[in-house]
């Protein structure tokens, strides 16, 4: 009886583990859809680059503001429902993008890109953390990791290769189309992922929480998490968007080696989110988070002094990638803590809204640090600006470690 059971158990958190990261796969596919068009964009509508980076930036902003709110709608609604209507947000701006016929039609698509972006992190969480067993959440937030990872590599493949071939509003539709299964699967199970009682309770109103609906917000170690999200993607952004052409630029490097040193460090990444999903178990996530953000800041300022040999760069930023990704299972884990500790578990959507809209803060925020040193042609100053980010990161990790009660800090 206990092993049918214990079978049972891990199919269900093997389903939930699925249909999460596959939605999460999607919702990161959809931030990745526009920079491949931007060569047809640009020449169709006559947008300049600043023009093409506005799109990016609604995107970020509404799906910023839009995921503080998406929180109480999955507190309150449900994740299961918020979830669905998220994919059919990404769905219906591959669509507007593919009728667009003017730049006003182009932003309409990137806002509602954005407002099915935000429901993401707030809804997979607390799915997560009600649904999969506590002894295998490591896994689940380093599977659900992994796969936004996946669809960040998948869309400017897809994309490029679709606008190429046909047209970009052809490779629009093709994104609208990409929505369709994880949809139907999601429709279909999603029973299995929407915990019991899911939407039971009024925000504010549910057992576990402490007073009103914004009550979250009056503990510390919720607004530490939120700083330590806008600081881990300041860092990561300008990995993502600068560092390409900034070691490029320091050894000398090629453009398709410099682009491929982006992409040592993404595998790398990945690789060490597998990993770090059997480290979540330990009762000091801050002190894993810390570590591994450490170790890669010694490299990024490694990689800052131009003192490293040019045949080094792409394993050093493999290395940087594997012990960021390293941090990011137990950096969930600690943003669960905080959510228990400050709220309640019947908040996890508030916090979680709140916490990762620090992402799409960075996101915004980023370019206008990194953009004007890259202009400045300071190009060793944005790897220390990557390594200082990291640095502050873990400052806000080990504050938030702090604040848990003791009890809170067994898994």
């Amino acid at each position: 009886m206990k092993a049918a059971a214990h079978g049972l158990a891990v199919r269900r958190d093997f389903e939930v583990i699925s249909l999460v990261g596959l939605a999460h796969a999607v919702s990161h596919f959809f931030q990745m859809v526009l920079p491949p068009l931007f060569p047809w964009l640009m020449d169709e509508f006559s947008l300049s680059f600043t023009s093409a980076g506005l799109l990016m930036s609604t995107l970020f902003v509404v799906s910023g503001i839009g995921q503080a709110v998406a929180g109480f709608a999955v507190d309150r609604f449900g994740a299961h429902r918020v979830l669905l209507a998220g994919l059919a947000l990404l769905g219906a701006s591959g669509l507007l993008l593919a009728a667009a016929r003017d730049t006003g039609m182009l932003f309409l698509a990137a806002a509602v890109a954005g407002l099915g972006n935000a429901v993401f992190h707030p809804a997979d969480y607390t799915l997560l953390n009600k649904r999969v067993s506590p002894s295998r959440l490591g896994h689940a937030f380093s599977t659900h990791g992994l796969a936004g990872t996946l669809g960040w590599a998948a869309a400017p493949v897809l994309m490029f290769a679709v606008a190429s071939a046909a047209s970009w509003r052809v490779a629009a539709l093709a994104a609208a189309v990409v929505v369709v299964l994880p949809l139907a699967l999601l429709a279909w199970r999603g029973d299995q992922a929407a915990p019991a009682g899911d939407a039971d309770h009024p925000a504010g109103k549910a057992p576990g929480t402490r007073g009103r609906a914004f009550g979250f917000l009056a503990a510390r170690e919720v607004w530490m998490c939120f700083a330590f999200f806008l600081c881990w993607t300041l860092a990561f952004s300008a990995v993502q968007n600068y560092l390409a052409p900034a070691l490029g630029q320091i050894y000398a490097l090629s453009l398709s080696v410099a682009t491929s040193a982006v992409s040592a460090y993404m595998l790398g990444s990945a690789a060490g989110m597998l990993g770090g999903g059997f480290l979540v178990a330990g009762p000091a996530p801050d002190r894993i988070v810390a570590a591994g953000l450490a170790a890669a800041s010694a490299i990024a300022l490694v990689l800052a002094s131009g003192l490293s040999l040019p045949v080094l760069v792409l394993p050093l930023m493999a290395a940087m990638g594997f012990f960021a990704g390293l941090a990011g299972p137990s950096r969930d884990m600690l943003v669960r803590k905080s959510a228990v500790s400050g709220a309640g578990a019947a908040s996890y959507g508030r916090v979680y809204g709140f916490v990762y809209s620090g992402l799409d803060t960075g996101l915004a925020v980023s370019p206008l640090i990194f953009g004007r040193l890259m202009d400045g042609a300071q190009l060793h100053e944005v790897m220390v600006g990557v390594a200082v980010f990291q640095g502050l990161a873990i400052l806000a990790a080990l504050r938030v470690g702090r604040r848990l009660p003791l009890a809170a800090r067994p898994s």
